[in-house]
């Protein structure tokens, strides 16, 4: 049992095994066996901007069948790449599951149908390319990524040949528009009212 992350090798490889053996405060996430310590606790901006986000969910999905669920919550994706497997275990903001099989007493075994990511100083880089590649490559059918600063959504789905499609950025005035959920009804200034 490790108790202290400054004991982990942060080149090293790691298993979904030998994070469920880690006891210490710091949350971390696990990209393709490779350790990320987490941000500190999410900012006051963060914050309001996930709870308006969550409420906005949980009113679009009434009566849907799926579940929305919020950080922290392990996430298990399913990557491979050629140099053989490497386990991911990731904490999405909010995420969005259709298939209840893939959860289980730890989280989400597979991808999520949606992934809602909130940027934070410090994690802009990681959102944005490491983990738009993860999610890509393991199949979440629609991705978000949520700028606090810019005030502003960027929305990706996957096409057919399962690469991510953008949207232009929705802004102040616009009402985002998803793929999963052609109903959906969220407005930018209410997102990132104060």
């Amino acid at each position: 049992m490790i108790t202290d992350i400054n004991s982990l090798d942060p080149q090293k490889y790691y298993t979904y095994q030998d994070y469920l053996t880690w006891k210490f405060k710091d949350r971390v996430e696990l990209l393709l066996g490779r350790i990320f310590k987490m941000s500190p606790a999410p900012n006051v901006r963060h914050q309001q901007v996930s709870m308006k986000l969550t409420k906005g969910w949980l009113l679009a999905l009434e009566e849907k069948p799926c579940q929305l669920f919020a950080a922290p919550f392990d996430v298990r994706l399913p990557v491979s790449r050629q140099e053989g497997n490497r386990d991911t275990v990731v904490q999405p903001d909010l995420c969005v599951i259709f298939d209840e099989n893939k959860l289980d007493e730890q989280g989400c075994n597979g991808a999520p149908d949606l992934v809602v990511e909130i940027l934070s100083p410090g994690n802009t880089h990681r959102e944005m390319k490491e983990k738009f590649e993860l999610y890509e490559a393991s199949l979440v059918r629609e991705y978000w990524i949520v700028d606090p600063t810019r005030e502003d959504v960027l929305v990706y789905y996957l096409n057919e040949q399962q690469k991510y499609i953008g949207s232009k950025p929705f802004v102040a005035g616009e009402q985002i528009i998803s793929w999963l959920f052609p109903d959906l009804e969220m407005k930018i200034e209410e997102i990132f009212a104060k």
